[in-house]
């Protein structure tokens, strides 16, 4: 069997985020169960327009469905700003609302902020709406994230390295 394959998409462009911190903990921990690749391009996505949503889309865009696509599952870690989704992960997902990619594709969710209880909750109905395959052990609200992680981004809080554990074993599951 082939190793699968998982997108990670980070909410937070900032290098030393909690959020990428944790998928580089979500990879050291399920480094024999699956290969993590970090989608980094966000950035270079345009607002979406829904007029050129199925014509004349950018590269940017055609790259990003594909990754998706080509994933045997995605892993989404965003932070919660202003009692919401960050505008750069929302403006990402609206460029596949008119697409299939994310039809029964394994999904893990992960929320990771001061609160963000508003933004996972958004992120759930958001994701749940596209169809995702995932199931509650896949879908993480961490509040406090900085409190359990160490100047270094290594995950300190034995609670949440448990979490992560189980999500890894999970989601091995769900990819099949």
């Amino acid at each position: 069997m082939s190793e699968k394959k998982i997108l990670a998409i980070c909410g937070s462009t900032r290098e030393q985020s909690a959020n990428k911190h944790l998928i580089n903990a979500i990879a050291k921990l399920s480094a024999y169960r699956f290969q993590i690749h970090i989608y980094n391009d966000l950035t270079l996505l345009p607002y979406f327009n829904q007029d050129v949503a199925d014509v004349n889309v950018s590269e940017a865009v055609i790259k990003f469905r594909k990754a998706i696509g080509d994933a045997d599952g995605v892993l989404i870690c965003t932070p919660e700003y202003v009692f919401s989704l960050p505008g750069i992960l929302k403006n990402a997902i609206e460029w596949t609302v008119s697409t299939t990619v994310f039809s029964d594709k394994p999904t893990a969710l992960i929320t990771a902020s001061s609160s963000g209880q508003k933004a996972h909750e958004s992120l759930l109905l958001v994701m749940k709406t596209l169809g995702i395959k995932t199931e509650d052990d896949l879908c993480l609200l961490i509040s406090g994230v900085k409190s359990k992680l160490n100047a270094k981004g290594d995950v300190t809080d034995v609670v949440l390295r448990a979490k992560l554990q189980t999500l890894a074993v999970r989601f091995e599951t769900l990819l099949g």
